[in-house]
């Protein structure tokens, strides 16, 4: 077994994090012959305690960590390419959405980031079209329809 690494650092402080988190949850006023409004934050919060505890565990277990060389600036680039990709591109999202609303500018999202980050073949990226407009078209779908959430909206979606 080793001393702390970066991993078990970070496990510690998300830990940390969980416990501040659960802790807030036990302020939210409960009204009487309700569900709790503090049931939903409090299970998501158990799962992610339990996730966290596993990347402590693992990170604790961890031998050797790999020290990793990127060769300079451009080394670092191609290391971390998808994930600059994702930020770079939920940025462009992010400036989108008033203008687009959710739904179309959530289609081109999660289109534009699959077909980056995976195979672009016509049949890859009719794939990844039809999964854009499913998946996406089917959270619309149910935050707007069938949970009455009211998202943003564009010209072309306004009348829904």
């Amino acid at each position: 077994m080793q001393g702390l690494n970066r991993d078990t650092i970070i496990a510690i402080f998300l830990l940390i994090v969980c416990g501040v988190f659960f802790y807030n949850t036990i302020g939210i006023k409960a009204f009487p012959e309700q569900m709790s409004p503090a049931l939903w934050p409090r299970l998501i919060l158990s799962v992610l305690t339990v996730l966290v505890l596993i990347y402590l565990f693992q990170s604790i277990m961890a031998a050797n960590p790999v020290k990793v060389s990127h060769g300079g600036f451009k080394g670092w680039l191609r290391h971390y390419q998808n994930p600059i990709w994702c930020f770079l591109c939920f940025f462009i999202f992010l400036l989108l959405m008033p203008y687009l609303g959710m739904l179309i500018s959530g289609v081109l999202f999660v289109f534009v980031l699959m077909t980056i980050l995976g195979e672009r073949s016509p049949r890859s990226i009719a794939i990844n079209l039809a999964s854009a407009i499913f998946m996406v078209g089917g959270m619309w779908l149910l935050f707007t329809q069938a949970l009455g959430v009211i998202l943003p909206t564009s010209m072309f979606t306004y009348a829904f």
